[in-house]
């Protein structure tokens, strides 16, 4: 049903008819129904601009469709109307789709809203609303857009500059399903020893753990949806697919270790280390890559310069490029147990990303790791505030007199270490990984 038919249900106030919120039809053939979490509870009943970014495949189009759906029911027709950026093929069509739904609402609504999904679909589609903004078309209206590169938050930022309204926040990173809701909705369908890996290599994708308590399996698929998504992404770009993939299989070999760009430039076959670093950012501007930097232990500052880590933060993602992939149940927990110190890393790599997202810290895919000569720790969380937090995760067992050195390092400071087994001492704090991942734990 195209864009324009279902409006004019919306104006009509039609929103029981079969095939208008195809998402929500979809939903309620799953499973399992998640909730979303990423920042933003309800929808602001003022005017502005909402930017919510996010990787494919986990559910912006759903929960864009619920709210829209919400909102007719709640404030009646003619209060909320629909676009798809992937059906407009240009900037200006984007501004005539908008006139045409802002003659739609009521004159006298106190709420006007347009839901846009993937307006970054649209090349230049800031123009569109700067201009409308600029010509007061839609100062009183609230419009919510969905993409798939989350550099667009900051790019919105710096082509909508005092055009975004008075909304206390207006960029949200749309996230995984965290997992204190994955296990809730999970525990009477599946052994609670699978839990944890399921939520690895669904990546909390609502799509993917739907499919694979469908088939028994991960299907390709849901994969391919993912794959399909990056290379489009990155042949609009302009760069190439093969190159990218080389750089992903450097990044799985030299997984969790501080590694330089030279060395993903030669084992990526690419000219210079410029090269690499732009793939490297292409990956984390579609939120599915963070950069650990290697900080200075006395004044808390990152090193420039040296070898930095590279973590996935899309467990998807790496499901999808992993060089074994896994699929069935067995294989998945083949190459979990295999590789349980790389996917524990990347677990809390995601985490601490999906908090510093919701708290709306800047730059959440920049993340921090202190090393010596002889030690490192695997994270160093709010690095600009006077008590920076010390994380380091262990996926084998561990005593607390494996980290005597701790207290001779940083005699003031805290150790949280996440993995198998919990204790507590003076100066060491470690929890098991699903307490950590269930935020009942620093």
């Amino acid at each position: 049903m195209d864009s324009q038919i279902r409006n004019q249900l919306f104006f009509e106030g039609k929103i029981d008819i079969p095939g208008l919120f195809p998402k929500l039809d979809e939903l309620n053939e799953s499973s399992v129904i998640f909730n979303f979490d990423f920042g933003l509870k309800i929808l602001p009943e003022e005017p502005g601009i909402l930017a919510i970014r996010g990787a494919r495949q986990f559910g912006k189009s759903t929960w864009l469709e619920t709210m829209l759906k919400q909102t007719i029911e709640r404030f009646g027709p003619q209060s909320a109307f629909y676009l798809n950026g992937d059906d407009i093929k240009r900037e200006s069509n984007l501004y005539e789709e908008i006139l045409r739904i802002l003659s739609l609402f009521k004159k006298e609504s106190r709420i006007k809203r347009i839901f846009i999904d993937e307006i970054t679909a649209v090349d230049f589609w800031e123009k569109s609303l700067k201009r409308l903004y600029d010509q007061g078309e839609i100062r009183d209206v609230l419009i919510i857009t969905t993409g798939s590169q989350v550099i667009d938050l900051r790019k919105a930022t710096e082509r909508l500059p005092g055009r975004k309204g008075k909304l206390n926040r207006t960029s949200y990173r749309f996230l995984p399903v965290c997992f204190d809701e994955f296990c809730k909705k999970l525990s009477n369908k599946v052994k609670r020893d699978l839990i944890l890996p399921l939520y690895c290599f669904s990546g909390g994708s609502p799509l993917a753990i739907n499919a694979i308590l469908a088939h028994g399996y991960l299907p390709d698929y849901v994969t391919d949806l993912t794959k399909d998504w990056v290379y489009g992404e990155l042949t609009q770009q302009g760069k190439s697919p093969s190159s990218l993939k080389f750089v992903i299989d450097a990044l799985f070999r030299h997984a969790t270790l501080p590694t330089g760009l030279r060395v993903i430039a030669e084992k990526a076959g690419l000219s210079n280390n410029t090269l690499a670093q732009s793939y490297c950012d292409f990956l984390k501007d579609l939120g599915c890559l963070s950069t650990v930097y290697p900080i200075d232990g006395n004044k808390w500052r990152p090193i420039p310069k040296k070898a930095a880590k590279y973590h996935f933060i899309n467990l998807l993602f790496a499901t999808s490029f992993h060089p074994k992939k896994p699929r069935t149940m067995d294989e998945i927990l083949t190459v979990f147990t295999g590789e349980k110190g790389c996917f524990f890393e990347w677990l809390v790599a995601q985490e601490l990303w999906r908090r510093s997202s919701i708290a709306n810290e800047d730059f959440p895919e920049d993340q921090y790791y202190w090393r010596s000569n002889e030690h490192e720790i695997d994270f160093v969380e709010n690095l600009l505030s006077e008590e920076p937090k010390l994380i380091e995760v262990k996926s084998g067992q561990n005593f607390p007199s494996d980290f005597d050195w701790v207290r001779k390092t940083f005699p003031h400071k805290t150790l949280y270490i996440v993995g198998s087994k919990a204790f507590q001492t003076q100066n060491l704090e470690a929890v098991k990984i699903e307490t950590f991942l269930k935020r009942e734990a620093f």
